[in-house]
Protein backbone atom coordinates (compact mmCIF):
# COMPACT_ATOMS: atom_id res chain seq x y z
CA UNK A 1 0.00 0.00 0.00
CA UNK A 2 1.76 3.35 -1.22
CA UNK A 3 1.38 6.50 1.07
CA UNK A 4 -1.32 8.25 -0.06
CA UNK A 5 -3.42 5.10 0.19
CA UNK A 6 -2.41 4.46 3.44
CA UNK A 7 -3.14 8.09 4.48
CA UNK A 8 -6.72 7.83 3.09
CA UNK A 9 -7.39 4.90 5.43
CA UNK A 10 -5.91 6.26 8.39
CA UNK A 11 -8.32 9.37 8.05
CA UNK A 12 -11.24 7.03 7.20
CA UNK A 13 -10.51 4.77 10.57
CA UNK A 14 -10.19 8.35 12.22
CA UNK A 15 -6.19 7.94 13.33
CA UNK A 16 -5.80 11.27 12.08
CA UNK A 17 -7.44 14.13 13.56
CA UNK A 18 -9.10 16.64 10.57
CA UNK A 19 -7.70 19.53 12.33
CA UNK A 20 -4.18 18.45 11.57
CA UNK A 21 -5.35 16.85 8.47
CA UNK A 22 -6.39 21.02 7.45
CA UNK A 23 -2.85 21.97 8.90
CA UNK A 24 -1.61 19.61 6.65
CA UNK A 25 -3.16 20.45 3.76
CA UNK A 26 -2.01 24.34 3.78
CA UNK A 27 1.45 23.43 4.57
CA UNK A 28 1.45 21.53 1.45
CA UNK A 29 -0.36 24.20 -0.49
CA UNK A 30 2.08 27.20 0.68
CA UNK A 31 5.21 24.92 0.14
CA UNK A 32 3.81 24.18 -3.41
CA UNK A 33 2.93 28.04 -3.84
CA UNK A 34 6.47 28.82 -2.89
CA UNK A 35 8.25 26.28 -5.45
CA UNK A 36 6.19 27.55 -8.41
CA UNK A 37 6.74 31.01 -7.81
CA UNK A 38 10.76 30.17 -7.01
CA UNK A 39 10.01 27.93 -10.93
CA UNK A 40 9.04 31.11 -12.79
CA UNK A 41 12.03 33.08 -11.43
CA UNK A 42 14.39 30.39 -12.76
CA UNK A 43 12.88 30.37 -15.86
CA UNK A 44 12.85 34.37 -16.37
CA UNK A 45 16.26 34.12 -15.05
CA UNK A 46 16.92 31.74 -17.38
CA UNK A 47 15.56 33.70 -20.62
CA UNK A 48 17.46 36.48 -19.70
CA UNK A 49 20.80 34.39 -19.58
CA UNK A 50 19.88 33.30 -23.16
CA UNK A 51 18.65 36.85 -24.38
CA UNK A 52 22.16 38.07 -23.13
CA UNK A 53 24.36 35.24 -24.77
CA UNK A 54 22.80 36.00 -28.18
CA UNK A 55 23.52 39.47 -27.64
CA UNK A 56 26.86 39.14 -26.65
CA UNK A 57 27.46 36.48 -30.18
CA UNK A 58 25.92 39.19 -32.23
CA UNK A 59 28.37 41.61 -30.86
CA UNK A 60 31.62 39.87 -30.89
CA UNK A 61 30.95 37.86 -34.33
CA UNK A 62 31.00 34.55 -32.47
CA UNK A 63 28.41 31.87 -33.81
CA UNK A 64 24.60 32.31 -34.03
CA UNK A 65 22.46 30.06 -32.17
CA UNK A 66 21.63 28.58 -35.54
CA UNK A 67 25.41 28.00 -36.44
CA UNK A 68 25.90 24.15 -37.28
CA UNK A 69 29.13 22.05 -37.78
CA UNK A 70 29.83 20.80 -41.25
CA UNK A 71 30.89 17.24 -41.13
CA UNK A 72 32.60 17.10 -44.62
CA UNK A 73 36.35 19.20 -45.34
CA UNK A 74 35.48 22.19 -47.36
CA UNK A 75 38.96 22.96 -48.74
CA UNK A 76 39.86 23.09 -52.39
CA UNK A 77 41.33 19.70 -52.80
CA UNK A 78 38.29 18.38 -51.13
CA UNK A 79 36.04 20.30 -53.91
CA UNK A 80 37.92 19.30 -56.49
CA UNK A 81 37.51 15.78 -55.33
CA UNK A 82 33.73 16.20 -55.42
CA UNK A 83 33.62 17.39 -58.66
CA UNK A 84 35.82 14.74 -60.23
CA UNK A 85 33.06 12.36 -58.52
CA UNK A 86 30.87 13.98 -60.33
CA UNK A 87 32.39 13.73 -63.89
CA UNK A 88 32.77 17.93 -64.56
CA UNK A 89 36.74 17.67 -64.28
CA UNK A 90 39.00 15.27 -65.23
CA UNK A 91 41.23 13.38 -63.06
CA UNK A 92 44.41 15.64 -62.25
CA UNK A 93 47.34 13.99 -62.85
CA UNK A 94 50.07 12.99 -60.53
CA UNK A 95 53.22 15.13 -60.70
CA UNK A 96 56.23 12.62 -61.67
CA UNK A 97 59.00 12.74 -58.93
CA UNK A 98 62.45 13.16 -59.13
CA UNK A 99 62.96 9.91 -57.24
CA UNK A 100 61.16 7.09 -56.27
CA UNK A 101 61.72 3.88 -53.86
CA UNK A 102 64.73 3.09 -51.59
CA UNK A 103 68.23 4.02 -52.65
CA UNK A 104 69.88 0.98 -53.30
CA UNK A 105 73.44 -0.14 -51.52
CA UNK A 106 74.95 0.44 -54.40
CA UNK A 107 74.12 4.17 -54.72
CA UNK A 108 75.03 4.31 -51.40
CA UNK A 109 78.43 2.94 -51.48
CA UNK A 110 79.10 4.84 -54.17
CA UNK A 111 78.26 7.83 -51.98
CA UNK A 112 80.23 7.06 -49.26
CA UNK A 113 83.06 9.16 -48.11
CA UNK A 114 85.29 6.86 -46.71
CA UNK A 115 85.92 3.04 -46.95
CA UNK A 116 86.79 1.02 -44.31
CA UNK A 117 88.05 -2.61 -43.38
CA UNK A 118 86.25 -4.85 -40.90
CA UNK A 119 88.17 -8.19 -39.93
CA UNK A 120 87.03 -11.10 -37.76
CA UNK A 121 88.48 -10.48 -34.15
CA UNK A 122 92.36 -12.54 -34.21
CA UNK A 123 92.38 -13.38 -37.88
CA UNK A 124 94.35 -11.40 -39.94
CA UNK A 125 93.18 -10.21 -43.83
CA UNK A 126 95.45 -12.88 -45.43
CA UNK A 127 93.17 -15.98 -44.08
CA UNK A 128 89.85 -13.60 -44.81
CA UNK A 129 88.25 -13.23 -48.04
CA UNK A 130 86.07 -9.97 -48.76
CA UNK A 131 82.20 -10.91 -48.09
CA UNK A 132 79.88 -7.54 -48.80
CA UNK A 133 79.59 -4.08 -48.33
CA UNK A 134 77.48 -1.85 -45.98
CA UNK A 135 77.16 1.33 -45.79
CA UNK A 136 76.51 3.10 -42.36
CA UNK A 137 75.51 6.33 -40.99
CA UNK A 138 77.90 7.83 -38.39
CA UNK A 139 78.49 10.82 -36.40
CA UNK A 140 82.39 12.19 -36.54
CA UNK A 141 83.11 16.02 -35.05
CA UNK A 142 79.24 16.61 -34.82
CA UNK A 143 78.75 15.85 -38.77
CA UNK A 144 76.93 12.71 -40.71
CA UNK A 145 79.38 10.49 -42.56
CA UNK A 146 78.29 7.76 -44.86
CA UNK A 147 81.41 4.79 -44.30
CA UNK A 148 81.05 1.69 -46.50
CA UNK A 149 82.59 -1.34 -44.27
CA UNK A 150 83.80 -4.06 -45.95
CA UNK A 151 82.91 -7.07 -44.26
CA UNK A 152 85.37 -9.84 -44.61
CA UNK A 153 84.42 -13.55 -43.45
CA UNK A 154 87.10 -15.66 -41.83
CA UNK A 155 87.34 -19.34 -41.30
CA UNK A 156 84.51 -21.05 -39.97
CA UNK A 157 82.40 -18.47 -41.29
CA UNK A 158 83.16 -16.09 -38.76
CA UNK A 159 82.52 -12.11 -39.69
CA UNK A 160 83.87 -9.20 -38.93
CA UNK A 161 81.58 -7.33 -36.34
CA UNK A 162 81.43 -3.21 -36.93
CA UNK A 163 81.92 -1.50 -33.89
CA UNK A 164 78.74 0.41 -32.65
CA UNK A 165 76.07 -0.92 -34.76
CA UNK A 166 73.70 -3.17 -34.08
CA UNK A 167 72.62 -6.04 -36.59
CA UNK A 168 72.50 -5.10 -39.94
CA UNK A 169 71.52 -1.51 -38.72
CA UNK A 170 72.62 1.30 -41.73
CA UNK A 171 72.68 3.65 -38.87
CA UNK A 172 75.30 3.91 -35.86
CA UNK A 173 74.93 3.41 -32.01
CA UNK A 174 75.54 7.24 -31.52
CA UNK A 175 72.37 8.18 -33.88
CA UNK A 176 70.45 5.75 -32.12
CA UNK A 177 71.12 6.97 -28.80
CA UNK A 178 70.70 10.88 -29.93
CA UNK A 179 67.09 9.76 -31.51
CA UNK A 180 65.92 8.05 -28.59
CA UNK A 181 67.03 10.77 -25.95
CA UNK A 182 65.62 13.59 -28.39
CA UNK A 183 62.00 11.71 -28.83
CA UNK A 184 61.70 9.83 -25.42
CA UNK A 185 63.44 12.29 -22.90
CA UNK A 186 63.20 15.82 -24.05
CA UNK A 187 60.06 15.13 -25.68
CA UNK A 188 60.39 16.12 -29.33
CA UNK A 189 58.28 14.68 -32.38
CA UNK A 190 59.95 12.75 -35.31
CA UNK A 191 59.23 15.54 -37.43
CA UNK A 192 61.26 18.35 -35.21
CA UNK A 193 63.86 15.45 -34.63
CA UNK A 194 64.79 14.59 -37.78
CA UNK A 195 64.61 18.15 -38.69
CA UNK A 196 67.49 19.05 -35.57
CA UNK A 197 69.63 16.42 -37.54
CA UNK A 198 68.98 17.14 -40.75
CA UNK A 199 70.53 21.24 -39.77
CA UNK A 200 72.88 20.68 -37.06
CA UNK A 201 74.27 17.62 -38.33
CA UNK A 202 73.45 17.36 -42.27
CA UNK A 203 71.86 14.02 -41.98
CA UNK A 204 68.82 12.62 -43.73
CA UNK A 205 67.09 10.52 -41.72
CA UNK A 206 62.98 10.22 -42.31
CA UNK A 207 60.03 9.46 -39.64
CA UNK A 208 59.73 5.64 -40.75
CA UNK A 209 63.19 5.65 -40.48
CA UNK A 210 63.40 7.19 -36.55
CA UNK A 211 60.77 4.77 -35.72
CA UNK A 212 62.49 1.79 -36.89
CA UNK A 213 65.86 2.69 -34.84
CA UNK A 214 63.62 2.78 -31.79
CA UNK A 215 61.74 -0.46 -32.60
CA UNK A 216 65.28 -2.44 -32.97
CA UNK A 217 66.80 -0.63 -29.91
CA UNK A 218 64.04 -1.78 -27.49
CA UNK A 219 63.81 -5.10 -28.99
CA UNK A 220 67.94 -4.80 -27.90
CA UNK A 221 67.02 -3.09 -24.33
CA UNK A 222 64.01 -5.60 -23.43
CA UNK A 223 66.55 -7.88 -21.45
CA UNK A 224 68.12 -4.87 -19.71
CA UNK A 225 64.76 -3.40 -18.45
CA UNK A 226 63.88 -7.05 -16.98
CA UNK A 227 67.17 -6.64 -15.07
CA UNK A 228 66.33 -3.03 -13.89
CA UNK A 229 62.98 -4.63 -12.90
CA UNK A 230 64.87 -6.66 -10.37
CA UNK A 231 67.02 -4.28 -9.21
CA UNK A 232 63.93 -1.98 -8.21
CA UNK A 233 62.43 -4.73 -6.34
CA UNK A 234 65.73 -4.76 -4.46
CA UNK A 235 66.03 -1.06 -3.79
CA UNK A 236 66.23 0.10 -0.37
CA UNK A 237 64.41 3.75 -1.22
CA UNK A 238 61.79 3.61 -4.07
CA UNK A 239 60.08 7.02 -5.13
CA UNK A 240 56.29 6.35 -6.68
CA UNK A 241 54.00 8.57 -8.91
CA UNK A 242 51.26 8.31 -11.34
CA UNK A 243 49.84 10.89 -13.90
CA UNK A 244 46.76 10.31 -16.50
CA UNK A 245 48.21 9.56 -20.22
CA UNK A 246 46.66 9.04 -23.42
CA UNK A 247 46.62 5.42 -22.45
CA UNK A 248 45.67 4.70 -19.07
CA UNK A 249 48.39 6.03 -16.98
CA UNK A 250 52.29 6.73 -16.38
CA UNK A 251 54.00 5.24 -13.61
CA UNK A 252 57.50 6.37 -12.22
CA UNK A 253 59.45 4.36 -10.19
CA UNK A 254 62.88 6.15 -8.78
CA UNK A 255 65.50 4.12 -6.85
CA UNK A 256 69.44 4.35 -6.32
CA UNK A 257 70.03 1.23 -8.57
CA UNK A 258 66.91 1.73 -10.93
CA UNK A 259 64.54 4.40 -12.80
CA UNK A 260 61.58 2.90 -14.34
CA UNK A 261 58.84 4.57 -16.29
CA UNK A 262 56.09 2.66 -17.18
CA UNK A 263 53.75 4.01 -19.91
CA UNK A 264 50.32 2.94 -21.12
CA UNK A 265 49.52 0.91 -17.76
CA UNK A 266 46.45 0.38 -15.69
CA UNK A 267 46.59 2.35 -12.23
CA UNK A 268 45.55 -0.36 -9.86
CA UNK A 269 46.68 -2.64 -7.16
CA UNK A 270 47.11 -5.30 -9.30
CA UNK A 271 49.64 -3.46 -11.53
CA UNK A 272 51.48 -2.28 -8.71
CA UNK A 273 51.74 -6.02 -7.84
CA UNK A 274 53.27 -7.00 -10.74
CA UNK A 275 55.55 -4.14 -10.59
CA UNK A 276 56.55 -3.62 -6.87
CA UNK A 277 54.55 -6.08 -4.82
CA UNK A 278 54.16 -4.81 -1.39
CA UNK A 279 54.12 -7.89 0.34
CA UNK A 280 57.49 -8.62 -0.19
CA UNK A 281 59.01 -5.40 -0.96
CA UNK A 282 61.44 -4.39 2.12
CA UNK A 283 62.80 -1.07 1.63
CA UNK A 284 61.16 2.51 1.78
CA UNK A 285 58.41 3.78 -0.30
CA UNK A 286 58.01 7.20 -1.30
CA UNK A 287 54.84 8.38 -2.62
CA UNK A 288 51.52 10.52 -2.15
CA UNK A 289 48.82 9.58 0.44
CA UNK A 290 46.85 7.83 -2.79
CA UNK A 291 45.22 4.21 -1.16
CA UNK A 292 46.96 2.46 -3.70
CA UNK A 293 50.05 3.02 -1.29
CA UNK A 294 48.41 2.11 1.52
CA UNK A 295 49.71 -1.57 2.13
CA UNK A 296 53.58 -0.90 1.70
CA UNK A 297 54.93 -1.52 5.47
CA UNK A 298 57.82 1.27 5.51
CA UNK A 299 56.34 4.58 4.20
CA UNK A 300 56.83 8.30 4.20
CA UNK A 301 54.79 10.03 2.32
CA UNK A 302 54.95 13.28 0.52
CA UNK A 303 55.30 16.75 2.85
CA UNK A 304 55.12 18.64 -0.19
CA UNK A 305 51.24 17.31 -0.91
CA UNK A 306 50.49 17.96 2.77
CA UNK A 307 52.02 21.64 3.02
CA UNK A 308 50.11 22.40 -0.62
CA UNK A 309 46.51 21.83 0.89
CA UNK A 310 47.45 24.24 3.87
CA UNK A 311 48.52 27.02 1.79
CA UNK A 312 45.79 26.41 0.09
CA UNK A 313 43.29 27.46 3.06
CA UNK A 314 45.47 30.68 3.63
CA UNK A 315 45.05 31.15 -0.31
CA UNK A 316 41.16 30.71 -0.21
CA UNK A 317 40.92 32.68 3.71
CA UNK A 318 43.66 35.24 3.51
CA UNK A 319 41.89 36.76 6.80
CA UNK A 320 41.65 33.71 8.57
CA UNK A 321 44.15 33.55 11.50
CA UNK A 322 43.45 30.03 12.19
CA UNK A 323 44.82 28.80 9.00
CA UNK A 324 47.63 31.36 9.29
CA UNK A 325 48.82 29.55 12.36
CA UNK A 326 48.48 26.22 11.17
CA UNK A 327 50.28 26.48 8.23
CA UNK A 328 53.19 28.10 9.34
CA UNK A 329 53.34 26.05 12.50
CA UNK A 330 52.94 23.17 9.97
CA UNK A 331 55.54 24.04 7.56
CA UNK A 332 58.21 24.80 10.33
CA UNK A 333 58.08 21.39 12.21
CA UNK A 334 58.95 19.70 8.18
CA UNK A 335 61.79 22.72 8.64
CA UNK A 336 62.85 21.26 12.21
CA UNK A 337 62.40 17.94 10.66
CA UNK A 338 65.53 18.27 7.68
CA UNK A 339 67.71 19.94 10.11
CA UNK A 340 67.36 16.83 12.08
CA UNK A 341 67.83 14.73 9.43
CA UNK A 342 71.28 17.11 8.59
CA UNK A 343 72.40 17.19 12.02
CA UNK A 344 75.51 14.97 11.63
CA UNK A 345 75.97 14.91 15.34
CA UNK A 346 72.78 12.80 16.07
CA UNK A 347 73.12 9.23 16.46
CA UNK A 348 70.42 6.73 15.62
CA UNK A 349 68.94 7.10 19.39
CA UNK A 350 69.64 11.31 19.35
CA UNK A 351 67.13 11.48 15.93
CA UNK A 352 64.71 8.68 17.31
CA UNK A 353 64.73 11.02 20.54
CA UNK A 354 64.00 13.98 18.03
CA UNK A 355 61.30 11.83 15.88
CA UNK A 356 58.98 11.96 19.44
CA UNK A 357 59.31 15.59 19.54
CA UNK A 358 58.20 16.39 16.06
CA UNK A 359 55.44 14.03 16.90
CA UNK A 360 54.46 15.80 19.81
CA UNK A 361 54.47 19.04 17.73
CA UNK A 362 51.98 17.00 15.44
CA UNK A 363 49.86 16.71 18.40
CA UNK A 364 50.19 19.59 19.83
CA UNK A 365 49.00 21.17 16.31
CA UNK A 366 46.00 19.25 15.52
CA UNK A 367 44.69 18.05 18.91
CA UNK A 368 42.26 20.33 19.24
CA UNK A 369 40.41 19.87 15.54
CA UNK A 370 41.56 15.95 16.10
CA UNK A 371 39.41 15.45 18.98
CA UNK A 372 36.36 17.33 18.32
CA UNK A 373 35.43 14.38 15.79
CA UNK A 374 33.56 16.62 13.71
CA UNK A 375 31.28 14.76 10.90
CA UNK A 376 31.76 15.90 7.33
CA UNK A 377 30.69 19.82 6.40
CA UNK A 378 29.72 21.25 3.08
CA UNK A 379 32.47 21.43 0.46
CA UNK A 380 34.34 24.20 1.13
CA UNK A 381 37.73 25.18 3.29
CA UNK A 382 36.42 24.32 6.85
CA UNK A 383 35.81 21.08 5.55
CA UNK A 384 39.41 20.51 3.61
CA UNK A 385 40.49 21.64 7.21
CA UNK A 386 39.28 18.91 8.94
CA UNK A 387 40.71 16.72 6.17
CA UNK A 388 44.14 17.36 6.43
CA UNK A 389 44.25 17.63 9.98
CA UNK A 390 43.14 13.93 10.14
CA UNK A 391 45.21 13.08 7.61
CA UNK A 392 48.08 14.33 9.33
CA UNK A 393 46.78 12.25 12.74
CA UNK A 394 46.38 9.58 10.79
CA UNK A 395 50.04 9.23 9.09
CA UNK A 396 51.38 10.59 12.01
CA UNK A 397 49.85 7.31 14.15
CA UNK A 398 51.25 4.99 10.97
CA UNK A 399 54.71 6.36 11.56
CA UNK A 400 54.35 7.59 7.88
CA UNK A 401 55.81 11.25 8.37
CA UNK A 402 59.36 11.53 9.77
CA UNK A 403 60.31 7.83 8.24
CA UNK A 404 62.87 9.74 6.28
CA UNK A 405 64.45 11.94 9.52
CA UNK A 406 66.04 8.24 10.39
CA UNK A 407 66.41 6.29 7.40
CA UNK A 408 70.24 6.04 6.07
CA UNK A 409 71.44 7.46 2.92
CA UNK A 410 71.63 5.70 -0.26
CA UNK A 411 74.76 5.05 -2.18
CA UNK A 412 74.54 5.27 -6.45
CA UNK A 413 75.89 2.68 -8.47
CA UNK A 414 78.29 5.76 -10.12
CA UNK A 415 78.88 6.68 -5.67
CA UNK A 416 76.79 9.58 -5.14
CA UNK A 417 75.18 9.28 -2.05
CA UNK A 418 71.60 10.01 -2.10
CA UNK A 419 69.48 11.26 1.95
CA UNK A 420 66.29 10.16 2.24
CA UNK A 421 63.56 12.71 1.04
CA UNK A 422 60.27 13.86 3.04
CA UNK A 423 58.59 14.64 -0.65
CA UNK A 424 57.72 13.39 -3.81
CA UNK A 425 58.89 15.89 -5.68
CA UNK A 426 61.58 14.08 -7.95
CA UNK A 427 59.07 11.48 -9.16
CA UNK A 428 56.49 14.07 -10.20
CA UNK A 429 59.21 15.69 -12.05
CA UNK A 430 60.67 13.26 -13.76
CA UNK A 431 56.80 12.50 -15.00
CA UNK A 432 55.74 16.40 -15.76
CA UNK A 433 57.42 15.67 -19.88
CA UNK A 434 54.52 12.99 -19.69
CA UNK A 435 52.10 15.20 -18.42
CA UNK A 436 52.67 18.39 -20.70
CA UNK A 437 53.76 15.36 -23.38
CA UNK A 438 49.54 14.30 -22.57
CA UNK A 439 48.22 17.61 -22.59
CA UNK A 440 49.33 18.63 -26.05
CA UNK A 441 48.83 15.23 -27.79
CA UNK A 442 52.32 14.25 -28.48
CA UNK A 443 51.59 10.52 -26.89
CA UNK A 444 51.87 6.75 -27.91
CA UNK A 445 48.33 5.49 -29.10
CA UNK A 446 48.96 2.22 -29.32
CA UNK A 447 50.37 -0.26 -26.22
CA UNK A 448 53.13 -1.16 -28.62
CA UNK A 449 54.73 2.37 -28.67
CA UNK A 450 54.24 2.74 -24.90
CA UNK A 451 55.79 -0.18 -24.34
CA UNK A 452 58.42 0.87 -26.79
CA UNK A 453 59.20 4.00 -24.67
CA UNK A 454 58.71 2.14 -21.12
CA UNK A 455 61.44 -0.08 -22.41
CA UNK A 456 64.12 2.57 -23.79
CA UNK A 457 63.27 5.38 -21.74
CA UNK A 458 63.79 3.35 -18.26
CA UNK A 459 67.42 2.36 -19.32
CA UNK A 460 68.28 6.11 -20.46
CA UNK A 461 67.07 7.19 -17.52
CA UNK A 462 68.47 4.77 -15.52
CA UNK A 463 72.28 5.08 -16.76
CA UNK A 464 71.62 8.62 -14.89
CA UNK A 465 72.97 6.21 -11.97
CA UNK A 466 75.57 4.21 -13.34
CA UNK A 467 77.55 7.21 -14.87
CA UNK A 468 79.22 9.71 -13.68
CA UNK A 469 78.38 12.42 -16.42
CA UNK A 470 75.06 11.46 -18.44
CA UNK A 471 76.11 13.23 -21.78
CA UNK A 472 75.96 11.28 -25.02
CA UNK A 473 79.26 10.60 -25.41
CA UNK A 474 79.72 8.97 -21.65
CA UNK A 475 76.61 6.74 -22.48
CA UNK A 476 77.73 6.34 -26.16
CA UNK A 477 80.88 4.82 -24.37
CA UNK A 478 78.80 2.70 -21.77
CA UNK A 479 76.71 0.99 -24.73
CA UNK A 480 79.17 -0.06 -26.93
CA UNK A 481 81.06 -1.91 -23.78
CA UNK A 482 78.29 -3.93 -23.56
CA UNK A 483 78.40 -4.70 -27.15
CA UNK A 484 82.06 -6.07 -26.44
CA UNK A 485 82.27 -7.76 -23.12
CA UNK A 486 78.19 -9.13 -23.75
CA UNK A 487 76.56 -7.13 -21.18
CA UNK A 488 75.97 -4.15 -19.49
CA UNK A 489 76.33 -2.37 -15.96
CA UNK A 490 73.12 -3.26 -14.41
CA UNK A 491 73.69 -7.23 -15.19
CA UNK A 492 77.12 -6.83 -13.51
CA UNK A 493 75.60 -5.18 -10.39
CA UNK A 494 72.87 -7.81 -10.39
CA UNK A 495 75.44 -10.67 -10.34
CA UNK A 496 77.48 -8.65 -7.59
CA UNK A 497 74.23 -8.87 -5.23
CA UNK A 498 73.31 -12.72 -6.81
CA UNK A 499 70.13 -11.88 -7.79
CA UNK A 500 68.27 -13.56 -10.44
CA UNK A 501 65.62 -12.35 -12.89
CA UNK A 502 62.16 -13.60 -13.18
CA UNK A 503 60.96 -16.30 -15.65
CA UNK A 504 58.39 -14.24 -16.80
CA UNK A 505 58.75 -10.43 -18.10
CA UNK A 506 57.15 -7.88 -15.87
CA UNK A 507 56.44 -6.20 -19.60
CA UNK A 508 54.19 -9.23 -20.53
CA UNK A 509 52.19 -9.25 -17.46
CA UNK A 510 51.38 -5.44 -17.83
CA UNK A 511 51.28 -5.16 -21.39
CA UNK A 512 48.50 -7.46 -23.01
CA UNK A 513 49.45 -6.70 -26.33
CA UNK A 514 53.09 -7.00 -26.40
CA UNK A 515 53.25 -8.03 -30.13
CA UNK A 516 55.25 -5.74 -32.16
CA UNK A 517 57.21 -3.90 -29.58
Amino acid sequence: MDAIEQLKQDVREGRIDPERLVELTVSLQRQLQTATQQLQTATQQLHEANRRIEEFEKQSGGPGPTATKLEQPFSMRAEEKRQEARGKNKKRKKKNKSRRGRVTTAEKIAQAQRHEQVFPEGVTKSECQESHVRPVWRLENGHAVLIAYHIYRGPGNQYGKIPGVLGRSEFGMEIILETAYLVYVVGLSFDKVCALLRFFQELRLGKAQADALLHRLARHWQKEFDVLCTLLANSLVVHADETSWSLHSAWAFLSEKARLLFFGVHKDAATLHKILDPTSFAGLVVSDDAAIYANFSNAQKCWAHLLRKAIKLTLQEADNAEYRDFTDRLLEIYHRACRVQRDGRLGDQGRSRKVADLQDAIMELCASMWLADLPPLPDGPANDYRLLVNELMRLMLDQQLFTFVTSPPTTQPNGASQAAAGTNNEAERTLRGAAQARATGRTNKTLAGARRQTIVHSVLESLRLYLPHFTLTSVLTEVQHWLEVGHSCFVALLARLKLKVADQSILDQVYPCPDGS
